[in-house]
C-alpha cells in the first residue's frame, strides 16, 4: 500500500521536539533533512557548531545528536508514527548520523513507553540550582538504569568513595581551564551575556548559568567565568552530590549515538520521577581524566556523560533554533 505523504505541520513538530535535547553548551549540533516523497528524516551532524577545543573528536556532538534522535522517536511515536531508525546509513557521508523512516503506526515494539515521554520533553530543562541533600530512592534509581539498558547503555551510580574521585577530576578540569585560556574558547563563543541573552536561539544564555557557588561539592561549571553577570546571587549547594555515570560498550560514533539516546531518556525518565539534572562533560573533555571517570571496580565500558541528579528546581528554558533553520525539506 502507498503512503501517505507526512504534512509540513507534523514534520515541522516533529523538529521542534527533536531539538528541545540538550547538546554541550546548547550548541545544537545538529540538521535535519525531510526527504518528502520516502517519509524519512535524514539527522545529519553541524559541524559548524563543533569545539574543537572541548570536543576534538566531536564525541559531545554525536551525543547531543543522539539525544535529539530520541526526542525524535519519542515525538513520532506520540504523533501516531513507527519510526525506524539505521544509525550511520551512508559509509561514505560521516555527517549522516542517522536515518528515520516514519511509517504510519501499527503500534511498534516499546511504543507506549515513547508516548508516555511525551509531556516531560517540554519539562526537561538542565539545572545549575542547588539540590537537597536527600537520597535518591531505590526504585527510582532501578528506572534509570533500566532506561539506559533499553538503548544500549549503562547507568553506575558510584559509591562514595567513587563520587569523591570524579568530583577532584571535575576540580582539576576547572584547573587546567584558569591554567589554560585558550580552553575556554569554546565556551566564551557558546554563552550569552547581556542583551544578548534576550534574543539568542542558542548557547547557555546568563539566566540559565544558576547562581555561584559559596561552598558544597556540587560538580558545575561556572559560564560566567572572571566575567560579571547582573544579579547573580552565590549559594550554598549539596555536599553530598548524587551522581551518575553513563557508560557504553565500545567508544565509536555509533556508541556515541546511542549515548545519547540513552542520555536523554535517562533524563526524561528523571524529570518524570520528579527529579532535576545537569551534566557535567568538564572531566570528559581530557583524555586522561576521562580514563579516570570510570568506576575501575564497577564500570565495564568507557563514561560517555556524568549526571547530577536530585530534588531541587528545573532550570529555565534555554533558546532554539527555529525550525527553518535546522530543516530542509526535498
Amino acid at each position: 500500500m502507498t503512503e501517505r505523504e507526512l504534512d509540513p505541520k507534523t514534520v515541522t513538530s516533529l523538529i521542534a521536539d527533536a531539538t528541545a535535547a540538550p547538546s554541550m553548551h546548547n550548541a545544537q549540533p545538529w540538521r535535519f533533512r525531510f526527504v518528502t516523497g520516502e517519509r524519512l528524516l535524514v539527522l545529519r551532524a553541524d559541524l559548524s557548531r563543533a569545539m574543537p577545543r572541548s570536543d576534538a573528536d566531536n564525541r559531545a556532538l554525536h551525543i547531543g545528536c543522539g539525544a535529539a534522535l530520541f526526542n525524535l522517536r519519542v515525538a513520532a511515536a506520540h504523533a501516531g508514527l513507527s519510526p525506524r531508525v539505521r544509525l550511520l546509513p551512508d559509509a561514505g557521508d560521516p555527517l549522516a548520523l542517522a536515518a528515520v523512516h516514519l511509517p504510519d503506526a501499527g503500534v511498534g515494539p516499546g511504543a507506549d513507553d515513547l508516548v508516555r515521554l511525551y509531556p516531560v520533553i517540554g519539562r526537561r530543562h538542565t539545572s545549575r540550582y542547588p539540590f537537597e541533600d536527600k537520597d535518591l530512592p531505590d526504585d527510582v534509581q532501578d528506572t534509570l538504569r533500566a532506561a539506559a539498558a533499553q538503548e544500549g547503555a549503562e547507568l553506575l551510580f558510584p559509591g562514595p568513595w567513587h563520587v569523591e574521585t570524579v568530583l577532584d577530576l571535575v576540580s582539576d578540569a576547572e584547573s587546567r581551564d584558569v591554567l589554560d585560556p585558550a580552553g575556554r574558547e569554546d565556551l566564551q563563543r557558546w554563552t550569552r551575556l547581556g542583551p544578548e541573552a534576550d534574543v539568542a536561539t542558542d548557547g547557555v544564555p546568563e539566566y540559565a548559568f544558576g547562581p555561584r557557588r559559596r561552598d558544597g561539592r556540587a560538580p558545575l561549571r561556572d559560564f560566567a567565568g572572571r566575567r560579571p553577570v547582573a544579579d547573580r546571587g552565590t549559594v550554598s549547594f549539596e555536599n553530598r552530590p548524587h551522581l551518575a555515570l553513563l557508560s557504553t560498550p565500545g567508544d565509536t560514533a555509533a556508541d556515541w549515538l546511542r549515548a545519547g539516546q540513552a542520555l536523554e531518556r535517562v533524563l526524561l525518565e528523571a524529570t518524570a520521577a520528579g527529579l532535576a539534572g545537569a551534566l557535567t562533560s568538564h572531566p570528559l573533555e581530557t583524555r586522561e581524566l576521562r580514563t579516570l571517570v570510570r568506576d575501575p571496580v564497577a564500570g565495564r565500558g568507557p563514561v560517555q556523560m556524568v549526571l547530577r541528579l536530585g530534588y531541587g528546581p528545573q532550570g529555565p528554558a534555554t533558546p532554539r533554533r527555529p525550525v527553518r533553520d535546522v530543516l530542509d525539506v526535498t
